[in-house]
């Protein structure tokens, strides 16, 4: 049976928000009756008498609209701005962290550290999905905290681990355990972007700037786009003779990217190829576990991409168990993350408007970026 699409109108808006907000179909169906007969499905007609393309997948019902509108983000934006700027955020955050402890007492994940060459990677599982890292110094028994939002759950592991932390590397603006780590650890260092109004920021960084503890060194790269001063970390392979990792914080997921908060396009996908100049090997290690739900929009998008097909089942064998889904590497996410592959002519073909009145039908990456974008946020509302 045909997936049913979903048609939401905000309140007070009418039958205008209505149309625009019907969106992406729910749920892949495997019936192939189904699925030719949902391939035959004519594409809507534009205002102006042009036709919008045919989709690529049958589970998605593509939606005429003006270019660089997306209904989702007006939203989108004045949430994040009160739960980044205001108490009413913060106290948002601690009803967040007291659910998801009560409901996740051992974390929403079951993860396992990366162990290398006197380098240790923990993945630590926070809140309802994000995840928090240490990265140690096994000779020297010093830590780093990546974007430590649980301090209870970060603390208990440095303990654990007997380990001294010594920095704290925040992404981004809300880093909900900076306070009470940096107080417990009188010597901490807190780094993050003088940008992003970081809770309790000691060391500002700016692009290329390097943090070195122990034999670690870890190269802070600027990535605007989620946010206006948003960094991503990278631990350099060399002195440990193993793989680079990447802390991407909300930049990069497992087959997805972050939402262009305060930033456009244009600037993450600046951001994006800052991190696709990386090598093939380098680990990738995001702040969310959201593995399963972007590689199912991935599906919708570019179905044919068997690369995608084998991860998705890797994916579900592993969320089955309750086990987290990083680390990929960045040669993986080339061939599956449909925000890493705007130069695809495939998903060029799909989602773009086709020759323009001059014959012009050059589709900038940063256009068909957006409009993916715009399309996974309509794809998570449902």
């Amino acid at each position: 049976m045909a997936a049913v699409v979903a048609a939401t109108a905000l309140k007070g808006r009418g039958a205008r928000n209505a149309r625009v907000l019907r969106g992406i179909l729910a749920g892949a169906t495997a019936n192939k009756a189904s699925h030719n007969r949902t391939r035959a499905l004519q594409s809507h007609s534009s205002p102006e008498g042009k036709e919008e393309p045919e989709p690529l997948s049958p589970e998605l019902e593509y939606i005429p609209r003006k270019r660089g509108k997306n209904p989702m983000k007006a939203v989108g934006l004045a949430w994040y701005s009160l739960y980044t700027r205001t108490w009413l955020g913060y106290l948002f955050y601690r009803q967040q962290l007291r659910r998801a402890r009560n409901r996740y007492p051992k974390g929403h994940s079951k993860t396992q550290p990366r162990l290398f060459n006197g380098v240790k990677v923990l993945p630590i599982p926070v809140l309802s999905d994000n995840y928090s890292y240490l990265i140690i110094d096994t000779q020297a028994q010093l830590a780093v905290a990546v974007d430590p939002s649980d301090p209870r759950a970060v603390q208990a592991s440095i303990e654990k681990e007997g380990v001294t932390l010594v920095a704290i590397l925040c992404t981004h603006k809300h880093c909900g355990g900076n306070r009470d780590l940096s107080r417990r650890h009188r010597d901490c260092r807190v780094y993050g972007s003088p940008q992003d109004g970081i809770p309790y920021l000691t060391h500002p960084l700016c692009h290329q700037d390097v943090v070195s503890v122990g034999r670690l060194q870890i190269r802070a790269l600027a990535t605007p786009g989620h946010t206006q001063g948003h960094l991503v970390y990278l631990l350099d392979g060399e002195p440990y003779k193993g793989p680079s990792c990447l802390f991407s914080g909300d930049l990069l997921f497992l087959s997805g990217c972050g939402r262009t908060f305060e930033g456009n396009a244009e600037t993450m996908l600046s951001s994006l190829d800052t991190v696709l100049g990386l090598g093939d090997d380098t680990l990738l290690w995001p702040g969310h576990e959201y593995a399963e739900e972007n590689l199912g929009f991935a599906g919708v998008v570019e179905p044919e991409n068997l690369a995608r097909e084998r991860k998705m089942q890797w994916v579900q064998r592993q969320r089955l168990e309750r086990k987290g889904t990083c680390p990929s590497t960045l040669g993986e996410e080339r061939s599956y993350n449909p925000f890493l592959r705007t130069h695809c002519l495939a998903l060029q073909e799909a989602l773009g408007p086709g020759p323009g009145p001059t014959g012009d039908d050059d589709y900038s990456r940063a256009q068909l970026l957006e409009e993916l974008r715009r399309l996974k946020d309509m794809h998570k509302s449902k």
